[in-house]
């Protein structure tokens, strides 16, 4: 067997199949396009669905690749055993009707034991075959150089998810000696194919032949495929002869990096060894999550990231890293893997900054769950309870952010285990709070069995026309389908045809009037797309009833639409624009769009700054005033994306898409509405950015009418206060501010001065409350909205004073608390140090701090803990002598 590396052996396996006349296919994102089926991209088949299903073929019937994939099923396995992982590369070759059985055995067999490739040694080889698969069978006994002795029979060999295509699989197994041998010698799993570390499955082929019916029953298929799938982990820890996939060199640097940041050797870690493989296995899935466009978030992929993100934090801690530091495992990540996945080179900065905001947000809010998770096991172990209530899990959840998952791990480090259920209980209460708060019109999920029933054909006409003669198709009124919907009621109506925009997109819905002839008999004010594609409308009834099968005529309210076609067409330009100045990270991540302005959420890794925004929203203004022509054209997506149309991610789009081109520089698809001319906007005015998440920024901006009335009241803003502050001259105003704000310090400094002062004159109070603790004696004192400065002139009498050996400020801000402590010479030489003293001291007001042994300060989020903190002074002394 020959020494290769990671790198060696990827590359060998794709030059090998193209070799074979297959045709080489880049390692698609993680992220799924047009597939709602799937969160991540799972397998190396997974991208190629299009092809086995016949909805495109493939420019090559032959295909290989090596695919990035996501599984997060058995995330609380990783680290505890040898191969589960949450990113890991799937080395596939695939044939699309072309080769099949014969072709794909002898293509495996020669790739694992051919001299020129892996030279795998063919004895340590093993076969497992679906029972019933007799050619599979016959076709292996062939194979020159292969010991049939090793053949094995398998009832599971059978690949079948349900209706559709399936088949037999045959597996390919390594026999890593005796010494993985984990079973006794008789236990029924100890053969090839079994649960066991001494066969180890490195290539699955799966032969799909037959067409599973929904009457049960198994058809041939026309066109027989290849499906083959090989782990590159496991593969590379059989040739570098490694104990688990861990010690590979796809692992082993970034391990290598954490003993660096932990200060400790995996090799003597024991126990700890899980924490070095959860952060080396997180890290790797975060950085290509990240890379390829998910972010952290509380739903879909971003809560899959977070939840990665924070354990990876956890584990941190595990090994006595307590501060930042998995962004610096992103360059090791970069070295590794770069080379092939060439966008982790790219977007590493961006990856690393969205890292280092995600754990300051965490780091922020664990220390305070962690004291509050640790009071819960002392409560319940004084009771001799062994389990956490559902109800405790869930409010450290809600309020402290922290992870269902971290607490059972810390319950299982003190054997205990946590209620499930009854934490799932409380989530799903506040889930229907949240569900009873919002009016039912704003979703109508509680209607789709009935709205799955209406399969009425539509037509939407609002891209040409605002008014439309249309028929009545369907009534739903209180989750019924009725036949008319009666004078001052309101419910769904749909229609055969629409000229009414639904929302999608960001695009709010339109909103106007429906007539019978003349007379107006009902108000539109909300339009949803229904399961089936028809637009149902929110109809409030006025005068006559709408009937259905009856004709009516639509018309929307054109000033409320061009309004949002003007803020619509604005935010295609100001994504441009964001792209030119930030750089092409900066991708959607959301967006509203109305009548009444526009809202755009994008990733990027910092503020974005004046400078940047006056460039964004020059370049913006700069199109609309060049008066461009906005295009709409339909086109076959293929098409759309030759011509560099940009599609949104997480949108699902057809073969046919509508694209909305402005000037050849902004190029999207799009299915919304626009002005004609970017003239028609007027002018665009920024009046917002700011952050709503980690790596996710946020614009909000107006343009026509409502930009030009934001000028107008600034512009009467600033004459209020040149009137309040008595300025003639605008160019005056700063001068003014400046003088002002000069003032008002001076005027503090006297305020701080005879505060001072009266503390001082107080000192001979407040020093008498003196306790002592193991020969030491202390003074706790609180004050109310006082100063850090004041804290420390207290202290400075305290020293002159000699008062105590160790003095303990605490001052109430009203939403935070200010620590300091000091300590004399003689609780330093009893070992008490200020800063060691300030730290569990500031974990009770929610902060934390540090300092000299003589002198430490902290700050704190939460003053309720103050009454605490006092009185535990005296029992953290005692705890540090």
């Amino acid at each position: 067997m020959k020494q290769l590396s990671s790198r060696e052996i990827r590359s060998m396996f794709l030059d090998f199949f193209e070799q074979k006349s297959h045709l080489v296919m880049p390692s698609a994102s993680l992220i799924p396009v047009n597939d709602p089926t799937l969160l991540w991209i799972n397998s190396g088949v997974a991208t190629l669905k299009k092809y086995f299903d016949g909805t495109e073929v493939p420019e090559k019937p032959r295909l290989t690749n090596a695919q990035k994939s996501i599984r997060t099923n058995d995330i609380e396995n990783v680290g505890y055993t040898a191969r589960h992982h949450t990113l890991f590369e799937m080395l596939g070759n695939f044939s699309i009707g072309d080769y099949f059985k014969e072709d794909a055995i002898h293509f495996a067999w020669e790739f694992l034991t051919s001299e020129e490739w892996l030279a795998l040694d063919p004895e340590l080889l093993y076969v497992t075959y679906y029972t019933e698969d007799e050619e599979t069978k016959q076709i292996w006994e062939q194979v020159p150089g292969f010991n049939k002795e090793h053949l094995v029979a398998e009832e599971g060999n059978f690949w079948d998810i349900g209706a559709g295509p399936c088949g037999p699989n045959t597996e390919i197994f390594y026999d890593r000696g005796e010494v993985y041998c984990d079973l006794a010698e008789g236990d029924p799993e100890n053969y090839p194919g079994g649960e066991n570390e001494r066969w180890l499955e490195i290539w699955n082929l799966v032969f799909s032949q037959f067409n599973h019916m929904p009457d049960d029953t198994y058809e041939p298929l026309p066109h027989k495929n290849v499906d083959t799938g090989m782990g590159l982990e496991r593969l590379v820890s059989v040739i570098q002869d490694t104990p688990t996939n861990f010690e590979t060199d796809l692992f082993m640097p970034i391990i290598q990096t954490i003993e660096t940041l932990s200060n400790r050797s995996y090799a003597d870690a024991g126990e700890l060894q899980v924490s070095f493989k959860v952060i080396a296995d997180h890290i790797r899935a975060v950085t290509f999550a990240i890379s390829d466009g998910a972010l952290p978030s509380n739903e879909g992929r971003g809560y899959i990231i977070r939840r990665l993100i924070r354990r990876s934090v956890m584990h941190g801690r595990r090994l006595g890293i307590d501060r930042l530091f998995l962004s610096e495992l992103v360059p090791v990540i970069v070295e590794v893997m770069g080379s092939y996945y060439t966008e982790l080179e790219d977007n590493h900065a961006f990856v690393e900054q969205v890292l280092r905001q995600e754990e300051e947000r965490f780091h922020e809010r664990i220390e305070e769950g962690e004291i509050q998770l640790q009071s819960v096991i002392e409560e319940l172990q004084a009771e001799n309870e062994t389990v956490i209530p559902g109800e405790k899990a869930f409010i450290l959840y809600d309020t402290f952010g922290f992870p269902y998952e971290l607490t059972e791990e810390f319950a299982k480090e003190h054997h205990l285990t946590v209620d499930r259920a009854g934490f799932d209980a409380q989530m799903e209460a506040q889930r229907e709070r949240a569900r009873s708060a919002r009016s039912k019109e704003d979703s109508m999920s509680v209607q789709s069995d009935v709205l799955q029933q209406i399969d009425s054909e539509f037509e939407f006409v609002g891209y040409q026309q605002l008014n439309a003669d249309a028929t009545i198709m369907a009534i739903v009124q209180d989750d019924q389908l009725v036949n008319r919907l009666n004078p001052g009621h309101t419910g769904w109506v749909i229609f055969n045809r629409s000229p009414f925009y639904a929302e999608m997109g960001g695009q709010i819905a339109d909103q106007g009037e429906v007539y019978d002839g003349n007379e107006i008999i009902g108000q539109v004010s909300d339009v949803q797309k229904a399961p089936n594609g028809q637009y149902m409308h929110r109809i409030e009834v006025s005068e006559l009833p709408l009937v259905k099968g009856q004709s009516y005529t639509l018309q929307v309210d054109a000033k409320y639409r061009h309004a949002t076609n003007k803020n619509h067409t604005a935010t295609h330009l100001l994504h441009r624009g964001l792209k030119k100045v930030l750089g092409e990270h900066a991708n959607q991540a959301g967006s509203y769009v109305g009548p009444d302005r526009l809202r755009f959420d994008f990733s990027h890794f910092g503020k974005v700054t004046d400078d940047e925004l006056n460039q964004i929203e020059a370049y913006v203004n700069q199109m609309v005033n060049q008066s461009v022509d906005v295009v709409t054209d339909v086109m076959p997506i293929e098409e759309a994306k030759a011509m560099g149309a940009m599609a949104l991610f997480g949108e699902k789009y057809g073969d046919v898409v509508r694209v909305v081109n402005i000037a050849n520089d902004s190029i999207e698809l799009c299915g919304g509405t626009h002005v004609s001319n970017t003239n028609d906007i007027g002018t665009v005015k920024v009046i917002s950015e700011s952050g709503i998440g980690a790596g996710i920024r946020r614009i909000e901006a107006l343009t026509g009418q409502a930009a030009i009335e934001y000028y107008q009241n600034q512009s009467e803003l600033l004459e209020q206060i040149q009137e309040e502050l008595k300025v003639q001259q605008e160019d005056q105003l700063l001068a003014r501010i400046h003088q002002l704000q000069t003032e008002l310090k001076e005027a503090e400094s006297k305020v701080e001065s005879l505060t001072r002062k009266m503390m001082q004159q107080e000192s001979e109070t407040l020093f008498q409350q003196v306790e002592e603790v193991a020969d030491l004696t202390y003074l706790t004192i609180k004050l109310d909205n006082q100063s850090v400065d004041v804290m420390r002139s207290l202290g400075d009498e305290w020293r002159q004073r000699k008062a105590s050996d160790i003095l303990v400020i605490v001052s109430d801000q009203g939403d935070k608390a200010n620590l300091l402590v000091l300590a004399d010479n003689k609780a330093i030489e009893k070992g008490i140090k200020a800063g060691d003293l300030v730290k569990p001291l500031a974990k009770l007001i929610g902060g934390g701090g540090g300092g000299r042994p003589d002198m430490a300060q902290a700050g704190g989020k939460n003053p309720a803990g103050i009454p605490t903190l006092l009185d535990q002074v005296g029992a953290q002394i005692q705890s540090l002598v």
